[in-house]
């Protein structure tokens, strides 16, 4: 902005120089003033129409030169060299300087003021020269406007250059007295600056009320003179005036940001008014003072917005380090109440239950207060919590003396006398409140309201990066807690572990006293399925199945299928509430747990202690049972998996022993009783050819006793006869016996096993066996089987040169399949030139199909 003042400036003065007038009808508003050496002129018409009369009767007038003396965003004074001839042509001679002040708005000139000081060489016949005793006047008004103009420049103190202002008006325009004085927001008028010829003891910095004439002043904005007469017996410093003996007075608004700051006077003991040119002699100096304040506002603004913005990078720094929330609350109060200067700051977050959260104090002392165990405040009553959580505006209470309800009463605990309250809104709703007060005797500045409130958008982002971040692990949270879930799912954890888990994760998460996880039954009963107490002992036993009715959230989620809250056992009667209260519970939230759009069952958090839970346990146990009715699910799917794959192994291996069965009971013993017959038959007959054909018989025996055993080979693949007749030490002996590559068996188990159990072990030793002899160029195979802790182990290695995959080929894959069903797990280690190992682990806990052993 200031840039384009200065490209305007020096835009109209090279229009002036070009002699091109059109340029200033862009460059002065429609309706420009104009105060030329003394003689105004308005609107552009007559600006353009001087401009044009005064190269016409001065041809050889141009600007040589030009200096920006001061400027602020719509105020910038120049110094401008004036010359006799044209400076390009090198034939110039300077005539004199003038003083330039400009007013901008919306990119144009709206005033100008020119002030002309001569060369002491200057002629009549080159410019034209006011009278000397009019330029002696006019030089002198110059150099005043210069050095005031110069201590604005240099950002001296707003009380510099007020006691500047005062003191050059006072010498300039020959009073006995000056005086500078600022409106106030509450109608009273402040003596910011004063000057006396004689010296005269000024009351600076008093306030006096609004009297009519100065509010006509305020209102109109226009300038006022008095005298000479003898002075009214009202105004906000009439009594000095008398004093001091003034007849006669003149006044000039100063406007500063489009608004009447306040009004300069001068004023004089003499009994003749000021001359006719006072108003417009003071007003240049009013636009030197609206500059030194829209500069010193600037420069408050500038120092005000670092102060901001450090606070901001020291608040957002403990947010960006992950600090604890109490923390981060407890540094917004520090911040704003050192920003603010006041003694005392509290910051709170309004709760859904009518009451407000005390999150945050700091005082000036460094004295800690006292703060209500629970740290919350009920709403109510004349107070400033009350008036902004009502209102959602900020609030303000000059004295305690008309307050009451609840914050009232902590407030007049803490010695709080004055206050000032601005919400906090987060993501556009009301969050909280932060308040600053004084405990000494007087009321806050009248611009508290605008500084807290401009301060609560940076409190806004910190609590709302705060909130994310604490949200944000808070999910992490969750999904470290379903991950773990989950893990035990996919590892197909009995229910019971995964329930057990369950309620652990969701305790810990939401820091309850106790957890459950309650299954709904088609008799209209529940069951306790999981229980987790922060105490390690839980008061309800898993496997407790009572019926679903009375006053507690067991029986509010099965009838509504939502969300449920008890904050209070105190009255219950039914056994499940009684139950509660002999437990020490008092209050209780349940969520209802949905699998695959069915109500399942209720995970329930209870408190122990007096208070009512959280008002967002709802929605963080709402955000979990979505995750557990997700694991749940899983859990009966696989559960279901398992089932299935264990009927169909089962009925496989019923299938097998069938079918070896009736291989056994039939072809094996028909073909034995025809290959008897045939060798029979061969020795009865009494012919000599009887001897060739005996012998043919005898060969067609022996090939029938051949299919015979590799039929008994077969049967015994399919359902090995020794497994079923001595269990499964002999089983891998017979097949150790049988192996084409040397085995070592290391059996470490010396009794029967579940059916299921063995016949595993058996096909996978079976498998590798087979494997081994045909890709493996092995030299030896072990065998060690174990069982232990309730889990039997068995592992195959041999030596050969490695390189097996499980899933190449079908046989290991079927193999892992039958392990998985019963619960089990199988593993494949098989490096290149590494050799091979195959490792099972089969709980004994597996149930034996009717009819088998176990």
């Amino acid at each position: 902005m200031r840039g384009d003042l200065g490209a305007l400036s020096a835009r109209y003065h090279r229009a002036f120089n070009d002699r091109d007038f059109d340029v200033w009808r862009e460059v002065f508003d429609e309706d420009v003033e104009l105060l030329i050496d003394g003689m105004p002129f308005r609107g552009v018409d007559a600006a353009v129409a001087y401009g044009v009369g005064s190269v016409n009767q001065f041809p050889g007038l141009y600007i040589a030169s030009e200096r920006t003396v001061a400027e602020s965003d719509d105020t910038i004074i120049t110094e401008i060299g004036l010359v006799a001839g044209d400076p390009a042509s090198g034939h110039s001679r300077q005539t004199g300087t003038a003083c330039e002040i400009c007013r901008v708005r919306d990119g144009r000139i709206v005033s100008c003021r020119s002030y002309y000081m001569p060369e002491p060489g200057d002629r009549a016949d080159a410019v034209r020269v006011p009278a000397r005793a009019e330029a002696g006047v006019v030089a002198e008004e110059q150099a005043a406007l210069r050095r005031v103009a110069t201590l604005v420049a240099r950002a001296t103190s707003q009380d510099e250059v007020f006691a500047a202002v005062t003191q050059e008006t006072g010498w300039l325009l020959s009073a006995d007295t000056t005086s500078l004085m600022r409106f106030e927001p509450d109608d009273t008028v402040t003596l910011v600056a004063a000057w006396s010829a004689r010296h005269a003891d000024l009351p600076i910095g008093s306030s006096r009320p609004v009297d009519e004439q100065l509010r006509t002043m305020r209102e109109t904005g226009r300038p006022w003179r008095w005298g000479p007469a003898n002075l009214p017996l009202t105004g906000p410093f009439a009594e000095e005036a008398r004093a001091l003996g003034i007849r006669t007075i003149v006044g000039v608004p100063i406007v500063a940001d489009g608004r009447i700051w306040g009004v300069v006077f001068a004023s004089s003991t003499a009994d003749q008014p000021f001359a006719d040119g006072a108003e417009a002699r003071l007003a240049g100096f009013t636009e030197l003072v609206a500059t030194a304040l829209a500069n010193a506002h600037a420069r408050v603004e500038l120092r005000s917005f670092a102060e901001e913005q450090a606070a901001l990078r020291r608040v957002a720094t403990l947010v960006a380090r992950a600090a604890p929330a109490e923390e981060v609350f407890a540094a917004v109060a520090a911040e704003v109440g050192r920003l603010l200067a006041v003694d005392f700051t509290v910051l709170g977050r309004y709760d859904p239950d009518g009451a407000a959260t005390i999150l945050g104090t700091w005082t000036s002392s460094g004295v800690a207060v006292p703060i209500p165990d629970d740290r919350r405040v009920e709403l109510g009553g004349q107070n400033v919590t009350t008036q902004v959580f009502e209102t959602g505006r900020p609030a303000r209470l000059d004295s305690y003396t008309h307050t009451s309800g609840a914050a009232a009463d902590v407030g007049r605990g803490w010695g709080l006398r004055s206050l000032v309250g601005a919400p906090i809104s987060v993501e556009g709703r009301l969050w909280g409140v932060i308040i600053v007060a004084y405990t000494r005797a007087e009321p806050l500045p009248a611009d508290t309201e605008a500084r807290l409130a401009s301060f609560t958008e940076l409190i806004a982002t910190a609590i709302a990066n705060t909130q994310a971040r604490v949200e944000l692990r808070g999910f992490a949270e969750e999904q470290a807690a379903l991950r773990r879930v989950a893990t035990l799912v996919a590892r197909a954890a009995p229910p019971e572990k995964v329930f057990a888990a369950v309620t652990a994760e969701v305790g810990r998460l939401l820091s309850a006293d106790v957890t459950t996880l309650n299954r709904y039954h088609p008799d209209g009963t529940q069951s306790v399925l999981g229980a987790w107490s922060s105490t390690g002992a839980s008061p309800v036993a898993v496997g407790t199945r009572v019926h679903v009715g009375g006053r507690n959230v067991i029986t509010r989620v099965y009838q509504t299928d939502r969300l449920a809250r008890v904050d209070d056992y105190a009255d219950s009667t039914d056994p499940v509430g009684e139950a509660a209260r002999a437990a020490g519970i008092r209050a209780s939230v349940g969520a209802p747990i949905s699998v695959e759009g069915r109500l399942w069952g209720v995970i329930i958090v209870a408190s122990a202690h007096e208070e009512p839970l959280p008002p967002d346990t709802e929605a963080r146990l709402t955000g979990f049972t979505e995750l557990v009715g997700t694991a749940i699910s899983n859990a009966e799917a696989q559960a279901a998996l398992t089932a299935s794959r264990a009927r169909i192994v089962a009925a496989a291996d019923t299938t097998r022993r069938r079918i070896e069965r009736d291989l056994h009971d039939g072809a094996q013993q028909r073909l034995v009783s025809l290959a008897l017959q045939l060798r029979s038959t061969g020795r009865a007959s009494p012919r000599p050819e009887a001897d060739e054909l005996a012998t043919q018989m005898d060969l067609a025996a022996d090939g029938l006793t051949g299919v015979l055993e590799e039929l008994r080979e077969i049967a015994s693949g399919i359902h090995p006869a020794a497994l079923a007749e001595g269990g499964l030490r002999p089983a891998l002996k017979a097949l150790a016996r049988r192996s084409a590559v040397p085995v070592r068996l290391h059996l470490g188990v010396d009794r029967q096993l579940p059916e299921p159990i063995e016949l595993a072990a058996y096909y996978v030793v079976s498998e590798a066996l087979t494997n081994t002899a045909k890709h493996a160029s092995a030299t030896v195979i072990d065998v060690e089987v174990a069982a232990d802790a309730g889990t039997l182990r068995v592992c195959v290695r041999d030596d050969g040169r490695g390189g097996a995959d499980l899933t190449h080929g079908s046989g290991l894959v079927g193999l892992t399949d039958r392990v998985e069903a019963l619960g089990g797990r199988l593993s494949l280690d098989s490096p290149p030139d590494g050799g091979t190992t195959v490792q099972i682990a089969l709980p004994l806990t597996a149930t034996s199909r009717p009819g088998s052993r176990g």
